[in-house]
């Protein structure tokens, strides 16, 4: 079986945890030994989340002159290559060395006129209070939005329309190579006139690349692993209840939260929908049951 996993970046760093190389590697080696039970017999392709790491990078920058401070499309190349190397380097550990692995930069093509680049609705980077995130607007210029009973910087997340180095994981994957790549969803690019590309100042979402990849590759199952059990209707009311099966047309994306759940739910309903094939959200633990359907929320137009 062909299988996309698109990690979430709280499967990689606990929400409200520090930022720090120890702290994802212990994160990414418990991901790692989940990934590697799903191995054996099934060709891997892994996606994940830059959340909390691009964020504190452009926390880091914001301390320097303006001058010297790097684009977002640099801070993803480079959260890219760093949280790809962890999963790579504990994944091959967790296997044995058994199976080659390669984590591949991805360059994900959007359209310069997407609206969401007037409505930044991503969230990336640590959470603040109210107080916090009212400074940080002021003398940062930031973006802010509710996150829970905290606020985190938004930015601008648009759909991804091309993935450039498809090609290159399609050729990884007659190799039997596990696969590691539009790690954050991608650096995001727009096309020039002159047929180049330029990098542009945002963040595309992990997930929704990862549904596109996975329709690119032909991909059998799209798993979506975060730290919560499954799709949740009227999540954080009293009346909460799981979804534990659906079609694309039962489930609204508007019901869901734009910078959490709602990428996630959308990006399912779409590969089931355009690809008559099963999406399924739930926890990295479970990764064994997500794929047997026995456990998160499976999504599928039959």
């Amino acid at each position: 079986m062909r299988i996309v996993v698109a990690l979430g970046g709280n499967a990689l760093l606990k929400r409200g945890e520090q930022v720090s190389a120890e702290a994802q590697r212990r994160s990414i080696r418990l991901a790692a030994a989940q990934l590697a039970t799903i191995a054996a017999g099934n060709e891997v392709v892994i996606a994940h989340g830059n959340g909390p790491q691009v964020g504190f990078l452009a926390q880091q920058g914001d301390a320097g002159p303006q001058a010297e401070r790097f684009p977002l499309d640099v801070l993803d190349a480079q959260t890219e290559g760093m949280i790809g190397y962890m999963i790579e380097l504990e994944l091959r550990n967790a296997l044995g060395g058994q199976r080659p692995c390669a984590t591949l930069l991805t360059m994900v093509e959007v359209d310069a006129d997407d609206p969401a680049f007037g409505r930044p609705d991503k969230p990336i980077g640590a959470i603040y209070s109210a107080d916090q995130a009212q400074l940080a607007a002021r003398t940062k210029g930031w973006t802010m939005a509710p996150d829970g009973a905290f606020y985190r910087r938004v930015v601008p997340s648009p759909k991804p329309a091309r993935l450039l180095e498809i090609d290159s994981v399609r050729c990884l994957l007659e190799r039997e190579t596990i696969v590691i790549c539009t790690g954050g969803g991608g650096i995001p690019v727009v096309a020039e006139p002159d047929g180049g590309h330029r990098g542009v100042e945002a963040v595309v979402d992990k997930d929704r690349s990862a549904a596109l990849l996975a329709r690119e590759i032909g991909a059998d199952l799209l798993v979506i692993a975060t730290d919560v059990d499954g799709v949740y209707l009227d999540w954080g009311k009293p009346n909460a209840r799981p979804v534990r099966r659906a079609s694309p047309g039962m489930l609204d994306v508007s019901e869901f939260a734009a910078g959490s759940m709602g990428p996630k739910v959308e990006a399912a309903c779409e590969f089931a929908a355009r690809t008559g094939r099963r999406a399924v959200i739930g926890a990295l633990t479970d990764i064994d049951r997500l794929i047997d359907g026995t456990a998160g929320t499976s999504i599928a137009s039959a």
